[in-house]
């Protein structure tokens, strides 16, 4: 028996789309596999579970394997059981979404089965290996309907933003426009969002207000939800 299959369970497995928001499009994080099965193949993150180790544990220590990428929000997403999705043997695996802020983190390959990782635009996305791409598809659909229903989006803006800005999030996650007046009354309106004192410095005619989310007030909305539209 190989030596990495020792401690592992090798029909369970954690695999992670990692969400991105930058120069107003969605993006997903990749690594291009260094091994086979799939050698060369961009897939998710994912891998093999260890021995007493949980799923959400698992998804953790991969995506810092490899990519570097800690500390972050993480939501389950299905399990994901088809007869084939792996061939070489039967394996179920437990899909996640993460949610980074792409220039919060140096994004390096570090495990020894990846040779590269890139972020890439949603719908520019590679033919990816085993069933990642349906992986893909009901995280899409999952965030989708949580943005609607707790304030995570924010976990994608920087520290400091415009309403439009926030905005304009939104919309590339839904795909489909919002109502400007009943989006800021509603945000608004939930005091989960802090008005500063500074304009956005990218704007020289017309700057709108910046904000920050309101911390406590964000873990209340996470826990207890509300309603956007």
């Amino acid at each position: 028996m190989a030596n990495w299959l020792k401690n592992t369970i090798k029909n369970a497995s954690s695999d992670c789309v990692v969400f991105g928001f930058e120069d107003f499009s969605l993006k997903i994080l990749l690594y291009k596999r260094g091994i086979n099965p799939c050698k060369g193949a961009w897939a998710l993150p994912g891998g093999f579970l260890k021995k007493g180790e949980l799923f959400e544990e698992a998804a953790r220590r991969i995506l810092k394997a490899t990519t570097g990428v800690t500390d972050i929000y993480l939501e389950e997403v299905a399990v994901f059981d088809q007869l084939d999705r792996f061939p070489p043997w039967r394996v179920f695996t437990v899909g996640y979404f993460a949610l980074v802020k792409p220039g919060k983190y140096k994004i390096t390959a570090t495990g020894l089965d990846s040779t590269e990782v890139r972020w890439f635009k949603f719908n520019e996305l590679p033919e990816l290996a085993w069933d990642h791409k349906q992986i893909v598809d009901t995280a899409l659909h999952k965030l989708r309907s949580l943005v609607l229903h707790k304030p995570i989006g924010l976990e994608l803006m920087p520290n400091k933003f415009t309403l439009p800005q926030l905005q304009t999030l939104y919309e590339v996650v839904l795909d489909r426009p919002l109502d400007r007046r009943n989006f800021r009354k509603k945000m608004i309106q939930m005091n989960l969002l802090k008005k500063l004192d500074e304009r956005d410095p990218n704007n020289k005619t017309n700057a709108a207000y910046l904000y920050k989310f309101d911390k406590r007030v964000y873990n209340k909305l996470i826990t207890k939800g509300f309603i956007l539209e």
